[in-house]
C-alpha cells in the first residue's frame, strides 16, 4: 500500500478532528475524500503530508513513518493561498523546482500551457481562479508517489473546472502515483475517481468503489451520498 493510516486520531481543544481511523490507499488510484465542512478532511490530508502530527496511531507512506521530511514523497496542494505574491509564475515554478528534486519542469511547462497561464504574469496580479490553476501545476508537476489535493477547484468557474478535470488524467502517472482529493465539486470529479471515502465527525463511515456504486446500485456518487446520509439519519 502506498499510504496506510493505522488507528489515527487527532484532537483540537479536546474535540476529535479525526477519530481512530484506519485506511489503506493503493498505487495507481484516485480517491475522493468526501464530507461536510469540519468533518476532518483537511486534517487527514495534513497528517499524511506531515504538517500535523497525530495524537495517536501511525501513518506510513511507502512504508516510511510520516514526519516533516515526508514532503520528499508527498505533493500537497493546500486550499490556502500560500504564494510569494511579488514572484512571477515562472519564479514560483523555479522556486518549487529548487525545493523538490522530483519536480518536472517539462511537465510544468505543458500544464501552464494547458491551463492558459502566462509564466511572466505576477502571482499577485492573477485572479483567485488562476492562482488555483498555478497551485495545481505545482502539485501535479511533482513525481512524488502521493499527491494530496485539498479543494483543488476552489475559485474556478464551472466551465473552467470541467476542462481542467478532463485534462487532469493526462498529468497523473498511474504507474507510480496515488491521488487523494477532497472537494465539494463531487459531480464534476466523479468520472476521475476510482474509490470514494466518506468522513463524518472525524470517522470514515463509508468506503466504496465508484464502479460498484454506479453498476450495482445504479447511482451517481452524489445520489449515493445523499441516500447514504438519509439512511443514516433514519437509523438514529
Amino acid at each position: 500500500m502506498t499510504v496506510q493510516l493505522k488507528e489515527v486520531s487527532k484532537t483540537y481543544s479536546g474535540q476529535f478532528a479525526v477519530d481512530n481511523v484506519s485506511l489503506s490507499l493503493e498505487k495507481g488510484k484516485i480517491y475522493g475524500l468526501l464530507g461536510s465542512n469540519g468533518s476532518g478532511k483537511s486534517t487527514t490530508l495534513k497528517m499524511i503530508a506531515g504538517l500535523v502530527k497525530p495524537d495517536a496511531g501511525q501513518i506510513l507512506v511507502e512504508g516510511t513513518p510520516v514526519n516533516r521530511r515526508i514532503a520528499e514523497k508527498v505533493a500537497y496542494l493546500t486550499e490556502l493561498d500560500f504564494y510569494y505574491h511579488p514572484f512571477s509564475v515562472q519564479q514560483t515554478i523555479d522556486f518549487n523546482a529548487s525545493q523538490f528534486p522530483d519536480f518536472d519542469r517539462q511537465k510544468a511547462d505543458k500544464m501552464l500551457q494547458f491551463m492558459g497561464i502566462n509564466p511572466k504574469s505576477l502571482i499577485g496580479s492573477l485572479s483567485k481562479g488562476n492562482r488555483g490553476r498555478v497551485k495545481l501545476v505545482l502539485a501535479l508537476s511533482r513525481r512524488a508517489p502521493v499527491i494530496l489535493l485539498d479543494e483543488p477547484f476552489s475559485g474556478l468557474d464551472q466551465m473552467v473546472r470541467e476542462s481542467i478535470v478532463r485534462g487532469l488524467l493526462s498529468f497523473i502517472d498511474f504507474e507510480t502515483q496515488t491521488v487523494l482529493i477532497t472537494t465539494h465539486e463531487i459531480d464534476e470529479i466523479e468520472t476521475l475517481l476510482d474509490e470514494v471515502i466518506v468522513i463524518k465527525n472525524g470517522k470514515f463511515i463509508a468506503h466504496e468503489k465508484v464502479e460498484q456504486v454506479r453498476e450495482e446500485q445504479g447511482k451517481s456518487v452524489v445520489s449515493w451520498m445523499k441516500d447514504f446520509f438519509n439512511e443514516e439519519k433514519e437509523s438514529v
